[in-house]
Protein backbone atom coordinates (compact mmCIF):
# COMPACT_ATOMS: atom_id res chain seq x y z
CA UNK A 1 0.00 0.00 0.00
CA UNK A 2 2.82 2.01 0.69
CA UNK A 3 4.72 1.73 -2.23
CA UNK A 4 1.35 2.29 -4.27
CA UNK A 5 0.88 5.56 -2.13
CA UNK A 6 4.83 6.38 -2.79
CA UNK A 7 4.65 5.82 -6.78
CA UNK A 8 1.15 7.37 -6.69
CA UNK A 9 2.65 10.53 -5.05
CA UNK A 10 6.15 10.51 -7.32
CA UNK A 11 4.52 9.57 -10.35
CA UNK A 12 2.24 13.27 -9.27
CA UNK A 13 5.23 15.04 -8.63
CA UNK A 14 6.86 14.47 -11.76
CA UNK A 15 3.68 15.26 -13.66
CA UNK A 16 3.95 19.00 -11.90
CA UNK A 17 7.56 18.92 -12.64
CA UNK A 18 6.91 18.45 -16.43
CA UNK A 19 4.12 20.89 -16.29
CA UNK A 20 6.47 23.63 -15.41
CA UNK A 21 9.28 22.54 -17.19
CA UNK A 22 6.70 22.72 -20.14
CA UNK A 23 5.56 26.06 -19.32
CA UNK A 24 9.18 27.67 -19.40
CA UNK A 25 10.53 25.65 -21.84
CA UNK A 26 7.21 27.11 -23.84
CA UNK A 27 7.91 30.40 -22.67
CA UNK A 28 12.06 29.65 -23.88
CA UNK A 29 10.90 29.00 -26.92
CA UNK A 30 8.87 31.87 -27.80
CA UNK A 31 11.73 34.14 -26.72
CA UNK A 32 13.95 32.86 -28.51
CA UNK A 33 11.70 33.38 -31.72
CA UNK A 34 10.99 36.72 -30.78
CA UNK A 35 14.72 37.49 -30.97
CA UNK A 36 15.07 35.70 -33.93
CA UNK A 37 12.31 37.87 -35.77
CA UNK A 38 14.05 40.80 -34.10
CA UNK A 39 11.51 43.64 -34.42
CA UNK A 40 7.93 44.49 -33.46
CA UNK A 41 5.53 46.93 -34.94
CA UNK A 42 2.65 48.21 -32.93
CA UNK A 43 0.00 50.58 -33.91
CA UNK A 44 -1.86 53.10 -31.21
CA UNK A 45 1.14 52.15 -28.43
CA UNK A 46 2.82 55.49 -28.53
CA UNK A 47 5.27 56.60 -25.66
CA UNK A 48 3.48 58.53 -24.07
CA UNK A 49 0.24 56.39 -23.74
CA UNK A 50 -0.09 54.53 -20.56
CA UNK A 51 3.86 54.90 -20.63
CA UNK A 52 4.07 52.74 -23.75
CA UNK A 53 7.55 53.99 -23.53
CA UNK A 54 9.23 52.08 -20.69
CA UNK A 55 7.61 48.62 -22.25
CA UNK A 56 9.27 49.23 -25.67
CA UNK A 57 12.43 50.03 -23.65
CA UNK A 58 12.27 47.10 -21.76
CA UNK A 59 11.76 45.16 -24.27
CA UNK A 60 14.66 46.49 -26.42
CA UNK A 61 16.83 46.02 -23.99
CA UNK A 62 15.87 42.36 -22.37
CA UNK A 63 15.36 40.80 -26.22
CA UNK A 64 16.56 42.79 -28.88
CA UNK A 65 13.42 43.97 -30.32
CA UNK A 66 13.91 46.32 -32.54
CA UNK A 67 10.50 49.05 -32.21
CA UNK A 68 8.27 51.16 -34.21
CA UNK A 69 4.59 52.84 -33.19
CA UNK A 70 2.26 54.75 -35.73
CA UNK A 71 -0.20 56.12 -33.66
CA UNK A 72 -4.13 56.07 -34.52
CA UNK A 73 -7.23 55.17 -33.10
CA UNK A 74 -9.13 51.77 -32.22
CA UNK A 75 -11.53 51.87 -35.40
CA UNK A 76 -8.39 52.54 -37.64
CA UNK A 77 -6.33 49.88 -35.96
CA UNK A 78 -8.86 47.28 -36.59
CA UNK A 79 -9.73 48.63 -40.16
CA UNK A 80 -5.86 48.29 -40.78
CA UNK A 81 -5.31 44.94 -39.76
CA UNK A 82 -8.60 43.80 -41.91
CA UNK A 83 -7.32 45.99 -45.20
CA UNK A 84 -3.66 45.11 -45.32
CA UNK A 85 -4.40 41.15 -44.41
CA UNK A 86 -0.84 39.21 -45.87
CA UNK A 87 0.57 42.61 -46.43
CA UNK A 88 0.28 43.39 -42.47
CA UNK A 89 2.88 46.04 -41.75
CA UNK A 90 1.39 45.81 -37.68
CA UNK A 91 1.85 42.88 -35.42
CA UNK A 92 0.24 44.39 -32.43
CA UNK A 93 -2.26 46.68 -31.60
CA UNK A 94 -4.35 48.63 -28.59
CA UNK A 95 -7.82 48.91 -28.71
CA UNK A 96 -10.83 50.14 -26.46
CA UNK A 97 -12.20 47.13 -24.63
CA UNK A 98 -15.47 47.27 -27.35
CA UNK A 99 -13.17 46.91 -30.01
CA UNK A 100 -11.56 43.39 -28.80
CA UNK A 101 -14.72 41.67 -29.68
CA UNK A 102 -15.13 43.71 -33.16
CA UNK A 103 -11.77 42.29 -33.98
CA UNK A 104 -11.69 38.93 -33.10
CA UNK A 105 -15.56 38.69 -35.03
CA UNK A 106 -13.70 40.27 -38.07
CA UNK A 107 -11.26 37.12 -37.83
CA UNK A 108 -8.10 39.75 -37.91
CA UNK A 109 -6.48 38.47 -34.29
CA UNK A 110 -4.97 35.66 -33.22
CA UNK A 111 -5.16 34.60 -30.01
CA UNK A 112 -1.92 34.37 -26.83
CA UNK A 113 -3.06 34.02 -23.35
CA UNK A 114 -0.19 34.94 -20.96
CA UNK A 115 1.23 32.63 -17.93
CA UNK A 116 -0.53 35.45 -15.77
CA UNK A 117 -3.78 34.75 -17.26
CA UNK A 118 -5.96 33.22 -14.51
CA UNK A 119 -5.09 36.83 -12.54
CA UNK A 120 -7.20 38.53 -14.76
CA UNK A 121 -10.71 38.48 -14.10
CA UNK A 122 -13.15 36.74 -16.46
CA UNK A 123 -15.00 40.33 -17.29
CA UNK A 124 -11.88 41.68 -18.87
CA UNK A 125 -10.89 39.42 -21.04
CA UNK A 126 -11.82 36.46 -24.11
CA UNK A 127 -12.25 33.05 -23.18
CA UNK A 128 -10.16 32.00 -26.24
CA UNK A 129 -7.26 35.10 -25.56
CA UNK A 130 -7.51 36.87 -28.33
CA UNK A 131 -8.14 39.76 -26.11
CA UNK A 132 -7.70 40.84 -22.48
CA UNK A 133 -7.75 44.54 -21.37
CA UNK A 134 -3.65 45.02 -19.61
CA UNK A 135 -5.37 48.10 -17.96
CA UNK A 136 -8.16 50.28 -16.83
CA UNK A 137 -9.32 53.53 -17.68
CA UNK A 138 -11.98 55.80 -16.10
CA UNK A 139 -13.22 58.85 -18.50
CA UNK A 140 -12.19 61.94 -16.43
CA UNK A 141 -11.97 65.70 -16.66
CA UNK A 142 -8.77 67.22 -17.35
CA UNK A 143 -9.33 70.84 -16.60
CA UNK A 144 -6.68 74.04 -17.54
CA UNK A 145 -7.77 76.72 -14.25
CA UNK A 146 -6.15 79.46 -16.20
CA UNK A 147 -8.48 79.50 -18.95
CA UNK A 148 -12.12 79.02 -17.36
CA UNK A 149 -13.26 82.82 -18.20
CA UNK A 150 -14.50 83.18 -14.57
CA UNK A 151 -16.13 79.38 -14.12
CA UNK A 152 -15.54 77.48 -11.61
CA UNK A 153 -13.25 74.70 -12.15
CA UNK A 154 -16.77 71.87 -13.17
CA UNK A 155 -16.67 69.01 -11.04
CA UNK A 156 -19.25 67.00 -12.39
CA UNK A 157 -21.39 66.34 -16.34
CA UNK A 158 -23.94 68.75 -14.77
CA UNK A 159 -21.83 71.62 -14.15
CA UNK A 160 -20.27 71.85 -17.84
CA UNK A 161 -23.99 73.51 -18.69
CA UNK A 162 -23.08 76.50 -17.27
CA UNK A 163 -19.51 77.36 -17.82
CA UNK A 164 -18.04 79.96 -20.02
CA UNK A 165 -15.44 77.51 -21.01
CA UNK A 166 -15.28 74.95 -24.33
CA UNK A 167 -15.69 71.36 -23.53
CA UNK A 168 -13.14 69.07 -25.94
CA UNK A 169 -13.88 65.46 -26.31
CA UNK A 170 -12.48 64.82 -28.96
CA UNK A 171 -13.79 62.49 -32.37
CA UNK A 172 -16.45 59.88 -31.43
CA UNK A 173 -16.23 58.65 -34.74
CA UNK A 174 -13.33 56.70 -34.40
CA UNK A 175 -11.47 56.91 -30.89
CA UNK A 176 -12.66 54.79 -27.60
CA UNK A 177 -12.10 57.62 -25.21
CA UNK A 178 -14.16 59.90 -26.92
CA UNK A 179 -17.01 57.34 -27.31
CA UNK A 180 -16.84 56.46 -23.82
CA UNK A 181 -17.01 60.03 -22.65
CA UNK A 182 -20.54 60.20 -24.48
CA UNK A 183 -20.96 56.92 -22.45
CA UNK A 184 -19.52 58.26 -19.21
CA UNK A 185 -22.14 60.94 -19.37
CA UNK A 186 -25.31 58.93 -20.19
CA UNK A 187 -24.47 57.24 -17.21
CA UNK A 188 -24.17 59.87 -15.09
CA UNK A 189 -27.92 61.38 -16.24
CA UNK A 190 -29.54 57.91 -15.43
CA UNK A 191 -28.64 56.59 -19.53
CA UNK A 192 -26.62 53.20 -19.75
CA UNK A 193 -25.30 51.21 -22.50
CA UNK A 194 -28.20 50.81 -24.80
CA UNK A 195 -29.56 54.20 -23.87
CA UNK A 196 -26.95 57.07 -24.36
CA UNK A 197 -29.26 59.62 -25.74
CA UNK A 198 -29.38 61.86 -22.49
CA UNK A 199 -25.22 61.78 -23.02
CA UNK A 200 -25.69 62.98 -26.81
CA UNK A 201 -28.17 65.39 -25.39
CA UNK A 202 -25.40 67.11 -23.09
CA UNK A 203 -23.00 67.60 -25.71
CA UNK A 204 -25.88 68.92 -28.28
CA UNK A 205 -26.55 71.74 -25.59
CA UNK A 206 -22.58 72.55 -25.68
CA UNK A 207 -22.37 72.15 -29.46
CA UNK A 208 -25.17 74.74 -29.76
CA UNK A 209 -23.60 77.17 -27.07
CA UNK A 210 -20.82 77.02 -29.44
CA UNK A 211 -18.83 75.41 -26.31
CA UNK A 212 -17.91 72.29 -28.14
CA UNK A 213 -14.43 70.92 -29.27
CA UNK A 214 -13.73 68.14 -31.42
CA UNK A 215 -9.59 68.19 -31.77
CA UNK A 216 -8.60 66.02 -29.47
CA UNK A 217 -7.48 66.64 -26.13
CA UNK A 218 -3.72 66.19 -25.91
CA UNK A 219 -0.42 67.66 -24.35
CA UNK A 220 0.05 69.60 -28.02
CA UNK A 221 -3.70 70.90 -28.21
CA UNK A 222 -3.34 71.84 -24.48
CA UNK A 223 -0.30 73.68 -24.35
CA UNK A 224 -1.25 75.57 -27.56
CA UNK A 225 -4.16 76.78 -25.39
CA UNK A 226 -6.78 74.79 -27.54
CA UNK A 227 -8.32 72.66 -24.10
CA UNK A 228 -10.12 74.34 -21.48
CA UNK A 229 -11.78 71.39 -19.95
CA UNK A 230 -11.01 67.70 -21.96
CA UNK A 231 -12.95 64.92 -21.73
CA UNK A 232 -10.30 62.41 -21.25
CA UNK A 233 -9.44 58.47 -19.95
CA UNK A 234 -7.85 59.44 -16.20
CA UNK A 235 -4.51 58.14 -17.13
CA UNK A 236 -4.12 60.79 -19.70
CA UNK A 237 -5.08 63.61 -18.20
CA UNK A 238 -2.80 62.67 -14.79
CA UNK A 239 0.00 61.93 -17.74
CA UNK A 240 -0.49 64.75 -19.37
CA UNK A 241 -0.97 67.29 -16.40
CA UNK A 242 2.29 65.64 -15.35
CA UNK A 243 4.70 66.86 -18.29
CA UNK A 244 3.24 70.61 -18.83
CA UNK A 245 5.57 73.28 -17.98
CA UNK A 246 3.11 74.17 -15.28
CA UNK A 247 1.39 71.14 -13.92
CA UNK A 248 -0.41 73.46 -11.43
CA UNK A 249 -2.49 75.24 -13.90
CA UNK A 250 -4.16 71.54 -14.25
CA UNK A 251 -6.72 69.59 -12.29
CA UNK A 252 -7.92 66.08 -13.26
CA UNK A 253 -10.82 64.68 -11.23
CA UNK A 254 -13.40 62.00 -12.09
CA UNK A 255 -16.78 63.98 -12.42
CA UNK A 256 -18.58 63.29 -8.85
CA UNK A 257 -22.66 62.59 -10.77
CA UNK A 258 -20.77 59.10 -12.30
CA UNK A 259 -18.67 57.71 -15.15
CA UNK A 260 -17.34 54.55 -16.49
CA UNK A 261 -14.54 52.33 -16.26
CA UNK A 262 -13.32 50.18 -18.55
CA UNK A 263 -9.87 49.67 -20.27
CA UNK A 264 -7.73 48.67 -23.32
CA UNK A 265 -6.88 45.54 -24.48
CA UNK A 266 -3.36 44.02 -27.14
CA UNK A 267 -5.11 42.86 -30.28
CA UNK A 268 -2.10 40.56 -31.99
CA UNK A 269 -2.47 40.87 -35.47
CA UNK A 270 -3.76 37.43 -37.04
CA UNK A 271 -1.26 38.10 -39.89
CA UNK A 272 1.78 39.37 -37.96
CA UNK A 273 4.79 39.71 -39.53
CA UNK A 274 6.26 39.35 -36.00
CA UNK A 275 3.97 36.69 -34.50
CA UNK A 276 6.45 35.56 -31.70
CA UNK A 277 7.24 39.42 -30.69
CA UNK A 278 4.16 40.03 -30.69
CA UNK A 279 2.84 37.33 -28.23
CA UNK A 280 5.91 37.96 -25.97
CA UNK A 281 4.96 41.45 -25.90
CA UNK A 282 1.94 40.53 -24.69
CA UNK A 283 2.90 38.27 -22.05
CA UNK A 284 5.74 41.11 -20.87
CA UNK A 285 2.19 43.47 -20.70
CA UNK A 286 0.92 41.77 -18.16
CA UNK A 287 4.09 40.67 -15.76
CA UNK A 288 4.38 42.45 -13.06
CA UNK A 289 7.34 44.56 -14.46
CA UNK A 290 4.82 45.51 -17.16
CA UNK A 291 2.16 46.02 -15.31
CA UNK A 292 3.67 48.59 -12.89
CA UNK A 293 5.01 50.09 -16.34
CA UNK A 294 1.40 51.21 -16.83
CA UNK A 295 0.94 52.45 -13.44
CA UNK A 296 3.87 54.49 -13.98
CA UNK A 297 2.04 55.75 -16.98
CA UNK A 298 -0.94 56.53 -14.57
CA UNK A 299 -3.21 53.77 -16.11
CA UNK A 300 -4.38 51.39 -13.43
CA UNK A 301 -3.16 47.83 -13.80
CA UNK A 302 -5.59 44.89 -14.48
CA UNK A 303 -3.77 42.91 -12.12
CA UNK A 304 -3.35 45.83 -9.41
CA UNK A 305 -4.65 43.63 -6.59
CA UNK A 306 -1.65 40.98 -7.45
CA UNK A 307 0.63 43.88 -7.39
CA UNK A 308 2.84 45.58 -4.77
CA UNK A 309 3.50 49.77 -6.21
CA UNK A 310 5.74 51.28 -4.47
CA UNK A 311 4.19 54.56 -2.56
CA UNK A 312 5.67 56.84 -5.44
CA UNK A 313 4.05 54.88 -8.19
CA UNK A 314 0.25 54.81 -5.94
CA UNK A 315 1.10 58.67 -5.77
CA UNK A 316 1.01 58.76 -9.85
CA UNK A 317 -2.73 57.78 -9.61
CA UNK A 318 -6.00 59.91 -8.65
CA UNK A 319 -7.00 58.83 -4.85
CA UNK A 320 -9.93 56.04 -4.29
CA UNK A 321 -12.49 58.07 -3.79
CA UNK A 322 -12.93 59.67 -6.36
CA UNK A 323 -13.66 56.26 -8.26
CA UNK A 324 -16.88 55.45 -5.72
CA UNK A 325 -19.51 56.96 -8.70
CA UNK A 326 -17.89 54.79 -11.42
CA UNK A 327 -20.00 52.12 -13.49
CA UNK A 328 -18.23 49.41 -15.19
CA UNK A 329 -19.65 48.43 -18.49
CA UNK A 330 -22.15 45.87 -17.39
CA UNK A 331 -23.20 44.60 -20.78
CA UNK A 332 -20.64 44.46 -23.43
CA UNK A 333 -22.66 42.97 -26.10
CA UNK A 334 -24.94 46.34 -25.64
CA UNK A 335 -22.38 48.59 -25.98
CA UNK A 336 -20.66 46.97 -29.12
CA UNK A 337 -24.35 47.93 -30.60
CA UNK A 338 -24.61 50.92 -29.50
CA UNK A 339 -20.67 52.03 -30.17
CA UNK A 340 -21.51 51.29 -33.83
CA UNK A 341 -23.96 53.15 -34.09
CA UNK A 342 -22.92 56.60 -32.36
CA UNK A 343 -20.62 57.72 -34.96
CA UNK A 344 -23.98 58.06 -37.24
CA UNK A 345 -25.99 59.61 -34.38
CA UNK A 346 -22.99 62.08 -32.90
CA UNK A 347 -22.78 63.39 -36.87
CA UNK A 348 -26.73 64.01 -37.30
CA UNK A 349 -27.25 65.07 -33.41
CA UNK A 350 -24.46 66.64 -32.28
CA UNK A 351 -21.78 68.04 -35.39
CA UNK A 352 -25.05 69.28 -37.48
CA UNK A 353 -25.21 71.73 -34.56
CA UNK A 354 -21.68 73.37 -35.17
CA UNK A 355 -22.60 73.90 -38.98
Amino acid sequence: MKNLLLASLLGSAIALSTSAMAANTDLETLETAAKAEGAINSVGMPDDWANWKGTWTDLTSKYGLVHMDTDMSSAQEVAKFDAEKDNASADIGDVGAAFGPIATTKGVTQPYKPTTWDQIPDWAKDKDGHWALAYTGTIAFIVNKKLLHGSEVPKSWADLKTGKYKVTIGDVGTAAQAANGVLAAAIAMKGDETNIAPGLQLFTELAKQKRLGINNPTIQTMEKGEVEVGVVWDFNGLSYKAKMNNPDDYVVLIPSDGSVISGYTTIINKYAKHPSAAKLAREYIFSDAGQINLANGNARPIRAEHLKLAPEVQAKLLPNEQYKGVTPIKNADAWEKTSKALPQQWNEQVIVEMQ
